[in-house]
């Protein structure tokens, strides 16, 4: 049975990039910690009252209420910067930033005040401020495999090629990738024209299709990728190995979904890769201020909270709906617990709106879903995942002197290239569909995207969703007659025509120094964005050696 110090410890404000599935150890003790909670206040009227309040938080004050935590607010449609401010205060809070995209704040107070905070009428939500882990790095097993072995295969099972053959590339869109960074100077991502059908090396590189670079996460020291994870999803949703020099022994072998696609790098993680929802949000709001500036009509999150919460409380899913109700397609990697249950309970991916990604496995002669993908109901009752997109076994770029490089060396291809599996990779498959539809048909929104997508997605064994088919979405845009997401219940606060009710913008300021991406058009950095009060790190979260090696299920 855990102990008290246990418990602690696992509900701290702080966070990292996880790379493997929940742990059992983990998720019994989340299992324990709900029930805990429920005989706590079982009381009808007391639950009511205290439904805007996080489980976890409730715990937390009745088990250590003097504890300090960084905690999310949110508030109700009205409530001024001012009042919110004063309500903070009064509960012996700090304001540490203001998040306008969810019409919140987050601040240090008790667990204690924290609770009453969430007692008074004019609160919609409290959360504590949860960890993010990224829907995972799966290592490829076994030794050496002969190259010609290794050359991408996703892109043809999801009929790439033959959208591109259409001149359905993904460009001219944007794309912001909000994970660890990505190394925006590596060939791949170099700024040239593709031409479907052929290799044609131009002669010249004319810049980076990472056009721009945002850092939010204040203990982040440069614009690098020092884990990896991020420049790996990049590269799945639009790398493109057309870019080396014909006389690279890689050239061609490799490329994304959407290889002419522009990329806007968001980096949420610190340098341990230590992120929080409050990154993540911050990083969706600086998507949401420059979508005009860099035609962001996408946002990949290969990455999820790792405390459950209903969608319509959550303050990451109502950013996510924030950027989808301001036009920008979320798509979301579903997690890697399988069919654990309550698997699909963890924000993104179990908000009804966004594109929840599983993966399927292709090695064999028919794609089948991965079993590390999870699947299953959200709490709020909508069955997740709605597409699959091939995620086992995948090849992408490898960002140099990386994590990735560092822990599973036999899985690096010629020092460029890596090899992983997991919905995380998955994600940006579909990522790189919604840019190539879109830099054909720029008009669909969201809401036709998603339709489009599910509606041409190719049945898969044994699974309610199918697996995407960019060739077919192509060839039938007609699905977009009967958009998706329609009836719902958005958790996002919108006025009487439908829009979002915000307060003042955060802060961003053009970055100097090692944050000055040198291969962006413009970097930047977040001058309102504040860590939490824990600025140490914590050795035992943000270590990859904790991340499961064994993994033996995906085979060779």
């Amino acid at each position: 049975m855990p102990t008290l110090s246990d418990a602690s410890v696992r509900i701290r404000s702080r966070m990292r990039w996880m790379l493997a599935p929940l742990r059992p150890e983990r998720a019994r003790w989340m299992v324990a910690l709900g029930l805990g909670a429920s005989l706590l206040f079982s009381a009808p009227a007391l639950a009511a009252k205290r439904a805007n309040v996080q489980p976890e938080l409730r715990y937390l004050a009745k088990v250590a209420p003097s504890r300090q935590e960084t905690v999310i607010v949110q508030f109700r449609r009205g409530v001024s910067q001012a009042q919110a401010s004063r309500l903070i205060r009064a509960r012996h809070g700090h304001r540490l930033s203001v998040l306008p995209v969810i019409n919140g704040a987050a601040a240090t107070m008790s667990a204690a005040d924290a609770l009453a905070l969430g007692e008074q009428p004019s609160v919609k939500a409290v959360s504590i401020n949860a960890r993010v882990r990224s829907a995972g790095f799966i290592p490829e097993l076994g030794g050496d495999y002969p190259l010609a072995n290794l050359v991408s295969t996703y892109p043809s099972a999801v009929s790439a090629p033959q959208a591109w053959f259409q001149g359905a590339t993904g460009a001219g869109v944007g794309v912001a990738v909000i994970d660890s960074g990505i190394d925006g100077n590596l060939g791949d991502f170099a700024s040239v024209t593709f031409h479907a059908g052929g290799h044609s090396w131009p002669g010249t590189v004319t810049g980076s299709r990472v056009v721009e670079s945002a850092v939010v996460n204040p203990g982040a020291s440069d614009a690098t990728d020092p884990y990896g994870h991020g420049t790996f999803v990049a590269g799945v949703l639009a790398g493109n190995g057309d870019t080396l020099n014909p006389s690279d022994p890689n050239y061609g072998n490799y490329i994304g979904v959407a290889p002419n696609a522009n990329l806007i790098s968001v980096k949420v993680g610190d340098d341990q890769g230590n992120a929080t929802e409050l990154d993540v949000i911050n990083g969706i709001e600086f998507a949401i201020q420059h979508k005009s500036d860099y035609n962001i009509r996408a946002i990949n999150l290969s990455l999820q909270s790792d405390t459950p919460q209903s969608y319509l409380t959550d303050p990451l899913d109502a950013a996510a709906e924030s950027a989808w109700m301001n036009g920008i397609v979320v798509v979301a990697a579903a997690g890697n617990q399988g069919n654990t249950p309550g698997a699909e309970t963890y924000a993104p991916a179990n908000d009804p709106y966004v594109i929840t990604v599983g993966a399927t496995d292709t090695s064999g002669t028919t794609p089948v879903p991965a079993s590390y993908s999870s699947v299953g109901m959200t709490q709020d009752g909508f069955s997740k995942p709605d597409v699959y997109a091939p995620g086992s076994h995948i090849v992408s770029v490898l960002a140099p002197n990386s994590a990735f490089a560092a822990m599973c060396p036999s899985c690096a291809i010629g020092g460029e290239y890596i090899k992983a599996s997991g919905t995380s990779f998955a994600a940006p498959v579909v990522t790189g569909a919604v840019a190539d539809l879109l830099s054909l048909n720029p008009n669909l929104t969201p809401d036709q995207v998603k339709a489009i997508l599910i509606a041409t997605s190719q049945p898969l064994p044994n699974s309610a969703a199918g697996s995407i088919n960019i060739e077919a979405a192509l060839s039938n845009q007609n699905a977009a007659s009967s958009p998706a997401d329609q009836g719902l219940t958005p958790s996002t606060l919108l006025d009487g025509n439908g829009n979002l009710i915000g307060w003042n913008s955060t802060s961003f300021v053009p970055a100097t120094g090692s944050l000055a991406a040198s291969w962006a058009r413009s970097s930047w950095s977040c001058a309102s964005c504040t860590s939490s009060t824990d600025s140490e790190v914590d050795p035992t979260r943000s270590s990859w050696s904790r991340s499961s090696w064994s993994v033996g299920t995906l085979g060779n």
